[in-house]
């Protein structure tokens, strides 16, 4: 884990104005992104919790707090869940929202977990994949896609409900969320059927090669960007839990070197740095002074960190 805090802004003055392209994500840490779109808030997969765990008191414990409090976030319009690993769906998080009257988007199965803590049947609405749904008097669609991965909360529940990706869209702007996956050639099928993207969300922590079928890493997510044609690409699923070997801050190291070789548009903002695609030119490595050296000269380059041949099967 990092050796000391990561920075992170406030967002919440930012927020209060429209963005002027109609389209903006600030991301909260792992997977949960606030996107802007046109006139519209949604949230991806929100996770406030202390835990990515069955238990409060043993399991991977986040190192990084979200920017900013649940209860200052500002009002959601819709709420997506890609699948119910404990990373991705939230116990307190989804409780504290149950308090209110947003709708959820989910995958096939995942309604049961949210209906049981507490939210109400008529505010959720389960995907297969290609399903499409449309929130009322609004100009937004979403609609569950396929990924590689797997799901489950206990030992005797895998796969007994549906993980997606999810595509958000207005009439003027596209959102690619991958959730969970890892690398397949649906990715051109969803370019053909869903594309083009003007901001593409891809995983990219918590990675293995014994895992290559069901996490991207990396590597294989900038091979993902290509198969769904390109766009503004925003890392995700990193950055917050250590849920694998790697360091880090591998992943964005790997994306800052490979990303720019490849000419690819990376958007990889500080945790709560509101961004708009269209406006972002070229990335800081902001991350690369969380563990620099107490006399804030730039810190030797490390050789890459060699993965164990062999990992346990991840939980996320």
């Amino acid at each position: 884990m990092p050796l000391a805090p990561l920075p992170a802004d406030d967002p919440k003055a930012i927020w209060t104005q429209p963005p002027d392209s109609g389209l903006r994500a600030t991301w909260l840490g792992h997977s949960t992104v606030l996107i802007e779109i046109d006139g519209l808030r949604v949230l991806t997969d929100p996770v406030w919790g202390p835990r990515a765990s069955p238990s409060r008191f043993a399991g991977p414990k986040r190192f990084q707090p979200v920017p900013v409090r649940l209860r200052e976030m500002p009002p959601i319009d819709l709420v997506v869940i890609s699948h119910d690993h404990y990373d991705h769906l939230d116990y307190p998080t989804i409780r504290e929202m149950a308090k209110g009257d947003v709708p959820f988007v989910t995958s096939l199965g995942v309604g049961a977990h949210l209906e049981a803590w507490g939210v109400a049947p008529e505010r959720i609405h389960e995907l297969d994949w290609w399903e499409s749904y449309t929130l009322p008097g609004a100009d937004l669609a979403v609609t569950a896609a396929p990924s590689q991965h797997f799901s489950g909360r206990r030992l005797n529940d895998r796969n007994s409900t549906l993980w997606s990706s999810l595509v958000i869209r207005s009439s003027k702007h596209a959102v690619f969320f991958s959730g969970d996956t890892g690398l397949t050639t649906e990715y051109a099928s969803i370019r053909e059927k869903l594309g083009p993207f003007d901001l593409v969300m891809l995983e990219v922590g918590a990675f293995h090669p014994a895992w290559g079928d069901i996490h991207l890493g990396p590597e294989h997510a900038l091979e993902a960007l290509q198969l769904l044609g390109g766009g503004a690409f925003l890392p995700v699923h990193w950055g917050t839990f250590n849920l694998a070997m790697h360091a880090w801050d591998q992943p964005a190291e790997t994306l800052f070197a490979q990303g720019q070789k490849q000419g690819v548009q990376l958007v990889m903002p500080r945790l709560g740095e509101p961004v708009e695609p269209v406006r972002v030119d070229g990335v800081k490595p902001w991350w690369r002074a969380v563990d620099a050296k107490a006399d804030d000269k730039a810190p030797a380059e490390e050789p890459v960190m060699k993965l164990p041949k062999s990992m346990p099967w991840p939980l996320d």
